[in-house]
């Protein structure tokens, strides 16, 4: 073996991603002619919230969670609705099932006497 193909090179470890808390603090710390919020096009524009909005983003979220919550209850009541429809139906055609079968018992106990 070569002495190139022995030879490692020794990375340094990777450190630790900020915390949320470092995150924010450097958000709410950034001036508004900061490059970052500058160069945003009309695209992206609204996906970073620019300091202080914090409170108005997460208020939305709420709005949105709550709103498909709301719709999912909605979807599920109406679901409900119709299985309770279809499982009365099956229930009245059970019982004249029943009724039928005990006919037919009552019919065949006469032929046997």
């Amino acid at each position: 073996m070569t002495s190139k193909a022995k030879k490692r090179v020794v990375l340094p470890t990777r450190p630790e991603p900020p915390t949320i808390e470092q995150i924010l603090e450097d958000i709410h710390g950034a001036l508004p002619s900061d490059p970052v919020f500058l160069s945003m096009d009309e695209t992206t524009e609204g996906s970073l919230q620019p300091p202080g909005r914090e409170e108005e983003c997460r208020a939305e979220k709420d709005r949105e969670q709550q709103y498909q919550r709301s719709r999912s209850f909605v979807l599920m009541n109406q679901r409900l609705q119709e299985i309770q429809r279809l499982l009365a139906a099956k229930c009245e055609h059970l019982k004249q099932a029943g009724e039928s079968l005990e006919y037919n018992i009552a019919e065949i106990k006469e032929r046997a006497l």
